[in-house]
């Protein structure tokens, strides 16, 4: 497993990670979320010693990664599609990486096969595209077998085919007991692949938890109700004790009360349902809700909006105009 423990890290006034603490075990996908600038991606840095920590560490069972013997065959990870020399082919790539852990060099072809890149094994890297830069890095994580597998937005660059390839990949490496550590910031691909989740924010822990137990925490759940005999179901629940929400649409939202009692309460007095329909946030509204407070980076308004209110500066195109009014104005 792996263990932070007060990890914190200071770029000078910038405190990038503030005194993390958390475990990720063997056997889940954990995800590992948090809004842009939060310290996703130097927290992962300093797992792997890539950056020393201000203060705190980070052990991989009980070691520093500095003091792992052969660390491809303890800790593989994908933190840059990039990071590798254009001018070598992706087999000698894979191979020198072999080379200098002690790796057998007949597992460079298994892994070349296993991501989908025999083809063009032998070809220059520096001709890949990006999707094609993320399979040779996650065949590089997967290189010596490892027991830990670390990954930094895997699916950037893939295909549809590819994101369900590495999704189901990562999910597998897990149920073998591995530890599979992985950041994105898709969150409906997080939500079909992780199983835990460690959010962040400002470098701060926001969240350590299970998938539902996030979403249950940080949303609002209900049940909504659609009948014809609106009135005879809103004096059923109310004698039940049971105060629905009505919408504009003349929907029932119940809080607090589980679908199975609903329908049974209405089944009792006869009334027909149109809809009964538990009804939950999904992780990104649940992830929105919780991490509000730890954006750094907030956008304005999108094409054809207005501006929040405050958010206009001299110059700017008044309130309505959308985005690029202004330079249409000044070129007409």
């Amino acid at each position: 497993m792996i263990e932070l423990q007060g990890l914190t890290k200071r770029y000078g006034d910038k405190l990038a990670v503030d005194g993390l603490t958390c475990t990720v075990r063997p056997g889940i996908v954990t995800g590992f979320l948090g809004p842009n600038g939060a310290g996703k991606s130097t927290t992962m840095r300093m797992m792997l010693d890539l950056d020393n920590p201000t203060a705190g560490t980070v052990l991989i069972d009980g070691k520093h990664y500095r003091q792992l013997r052969d660390p491809l065959r303890a800790v593989g990870a994908l933190l840059d599609a990039k990071a590798m020399h254009g001018g070598r082919s992706a087999y000698n790539h894979l191979l020198c990486l072999a080379q200098s852990n002690g790796i057998p060099g007949s597992r460079v072809r298994e892994v070349l096969d296993t991501v989908g890149l025999t083809s063009v094994a032998k070809k220059r890297s520096k001709g890949f595209s990006l999707g094609m830069g993320q399979r040779l890095g996650i065949a590089g994580a997967l290189l010596g077998d490892p027991r830990i597998l670390m990954f930094d937005e895997p699916v950037n660059g893939l295909d549809p085919e590819g994101i369900h390839w590495i999704r189901n990949l990562m999910k597998n490496l897990a149920a073998q007991g591995r530890t599979v550590f992985v950041s994105s910031h898709l969150m409906s691909e997080m939500a079909l692949t992780a199983d835990h989740l460690v959010v962040i924010g400002q470098g701060r822990l926001l969240a350590d938890t299970s998938m539902a137990e996030f979403i249950a925490q940080n949303s609002r759940s209900y049940v909504r109700l659609r009948s014809p005999d609106h009135e005879r179901l809103l004096d059923a629940l109310a004698a039940a004790g049971v105060a629905p929400v009505t919408t504009a649409d003349g929907t029932l939202e119940v809080d607090g009360t589980d679908a199975a009692r609903l329908g049974e309460l209405a089944a009792r007095h006869g009334i027909v349902l149109h809809e009964l329909s538990p009804q939950q946030a999904s992780l990104e509204e649940a992830f929105m809700g919780l991490t509000a407070e730890s954006v750094e980076y907030h956008a304005h308004s999108s094409p054809g909006e207005a501006p929040a209110a405050g958010q206009g500066g001299p110059g700017d195109p008044p309130p309505g105009a959308g985005w690029g009014a202004g330079r249409r104005e000044k070129g007409s």
